[in-house]
């Protein structure tokens, strides 16, 4: 048998030496924090735009043109729009220029 020299300690899986625990490296915190941070200020800013969201739909609620008057004479003219939009597909004539009645 050839003598060794004094025996050293094994290394474990980490290749650090020791008991084989797992070292936590030093870099790791760091970058932990920098990719959470951009996360939190995202989710702050979440909750800061939604927190007015009940406001928003109070306004809306409040504004001219919401009552049942007004949503009718829109519809209607909606309507109006639909039917020039369809006579427009189904003729090659260009209805552009025609008078303003719109009809033939």
């Amino acid at each position: 048998m050839v003598p060794r020299g004094p025996e050293r300690p094994r290394k474990g899986r980490s290749g650090r030496g020791g008991t084989g625990a797992m070292a936590v490296d030093p870099r790791w915190p760091v970058a932990l924090v920098r990719g959470a941070v951009p996360v939190a200020l995202g989710l702050l800013l979440w909750v800061a735009m939604a927190g007015g969201e009940q406001d928003r739909q109070q306004t809306l609620k409040v504004q001219p043109g919401a009552d049942s008057t007004s949503l009718s004479q829109r519809r209607r003219h909606n309507e109006l729009i639909m039917a020039a939009l369809r006579e427009a597909a189904e003729t090659d004539d260009n209805v552009a220029q025609r008078r303003v009645p719109w009809r033939k």
